[in-house]
Formats: C-alpha cells, sequence, structure tokens
C-alpha cells in the first residue's frame, strides 16, 4: 500500500503530527510504502530547524529527520503556508539578506503541486489535524 499524509496541526499545539509520525513508522515497519508527508497550515511548525522542546520531550521534528533519510520519505513543506507563517528556506533567508534558513534537515519547500502528486501517486491519503 502506498500513503500520502497531510499534517495540518502545530507540534505543539495538537498530537496529531506525533500520531502522523507514529503512523508513518507503523507502515513502513510492515512494508507499507510513505510516498510523501506534505505539511501544510500549522503543520508547517514540525519543519522548523530551531525547534528545541525540553529535553524530557520527544523531538518530533529530528524523528521526522530521521524517518526521512532512513527510508527516503518526501517531506514536504507548503511554501504558501511556510512564507505566512516566517519559516524561511534557503533562497528566502538569501533574498532577506538571513544568515541561515529555518527548514530543517529531512525537509524541503514545495507547493501544491507536489501534493497533488502524491494524491494521484498514493493508495490511500490520510490527513492528521
Amino acid at each position: 500500500m502506498r500513503f500520502a499524509i497531510q499534517v495540518n496541526a502545530s507540534p505543539n499545539q495538537s498530537y496529531s503530527g506525533y500520531s502522523a509520525y507514529r503512523f508513518c513508522k507503523a507502515a513502513l515497519s510492515q512494508g507499507h510504502e510513505v510516498f510523501r508527508v506534505f505539511f501544510y497550515h500549522d503543520g508547517i511548525y514540525h519543519a522548523f530547524k530551531y525547534n528545541s522542546p525540553p529535553d524530557d520531550e520527544f523531538q518530533l521534528t529530528s524523528a521526522w529527520g530521521e524517518l526521512a533519510e532512513r527510508h527516503k520519505v518526501d517531506l514536504i513543506v507548503c511554501i504558501s503556508a511556510a512564507q505566512r507563517r516566517g519559516l524561511l528556506y534557503a533562497d528566502e533567508a538569501k533574498r532577506r539578506h538571513k544568515q541561515d534558513d529555518d527548514v530543517a534537515a529531512g525537509f524541503r519547500i514545495g507547493g501544491l503541486g507536489q501534493w497533488i502528486e502524491a494524491l494521484i501517486e498514493a493508495d490511500r491519503v490520510i490527513v492528521f489535524g
């Protein structure tokens, strides 16, 4: 089974992002494919490089990055939602004369075109948040 996942909620306001992560891990462990995870609305906060939850809490941003690296899961952050919420990707950071971008390892900026492609390619689509 090939899955496309959409995450709409902030990691600080809801457990839906954590639930999405756990779902992806379970699906992958059972031999399924997670084609793409699309972070939309407040879900883009999962991709902030400088997220720093307390040490005794689950490090969801780095966990997503590790999942992407280990299983070749495509983590797409909606460019429009990112711009509205101040997440700077490399090109935008340069344009604004910032030293660094805000996008965590494993994530990349994309648009609704990538989400539409995921909807076409996936056998199942699940939205969290």
